[in-house]
């Protein structure tokens, strides 16, 4: 079995992050969750009220020899907007905060490393809010909630947030998509 490694990301709604990451080659594995947040074991309702702390996150398992940490932040950083303090699009509060929850020293100074230089660049029209802290006491949201895109793919939220960021996300990084998803996606030229 590969090696993985563990990346713990808060860009809005998990739903969304979890539906890309998902397709993502290299990706082993994510879980929709709660992290940075007082409460023990918070549930999904706690975490709505905004008063918990907690960001709705996404644990990714990764295999580093077919994906670094810089990729997977290239992604994160291109389906979400990092600009947006505790919100992302009509989804407002500290649970949809921009974060990272880095897993040691490599990828702290990595996700840092990556803020800066897209700052300098001027990549995003204002300033970056995401926040680059130490990864804490992760907690698995409901089983409800795992899987959510691929099982409600019909349900409205999932149709008008979920699916163009998904769409956005197949489109810009095709050559990254899972081999299943690639043939999925894949519309054969005419002859």
């Amino acid at each position: 079995m590969a090696q993985t490694e563990t990346a713990t990301l808060a860009g809005g709604c998990f739903w969304c992050l979890e539906a890309v990451f998902q397709e993502l080659e290299g990706v082993v594995s994510v879980t929709s969750g709660y992290m940075g947040g007082d409460a023990v074991r918070p549930s999904y309702e706690q975490v709505c009220t905004g008063r918990t702390g907690h960001a709705e996150v996404v644990q990714v398992k990764y295999d580093p020899a077919r994906l670094s940490y810089g990729e997977l932040l290239d992604v994160f950083f291109d389906i979400h907007d990092p600009t947006a303090k505790d919100r992302q699009g009509n989804d407002i509060g500290p649970q949809y905060r921009s974060a990272i929850f880095f897993h040691g020293e490599a990828q702290r100074e990595a996700a840092t490393a990556m803020v800066q230089r897209l700052e300098r660049e001027q990549v995003f029209p204002s300033k970056i809010v995401t926040e680059v802290v130490p990864a804490e006491e992760f907690y698995a949201a409901e089983d409800y909630h795992q899987n959510y895109f691929r099982s409600h793919a019909e349900q409205p939220y999932c149709a008008y947030v979920v699916s163009p960021k998904v769409a956005k996300f197949r489109k810009r990084f095709a050559g990254r998509l899972m081999r299943t998803q690639r043939a999925r996606h894949h519309t054969p030229q005419s002859t």
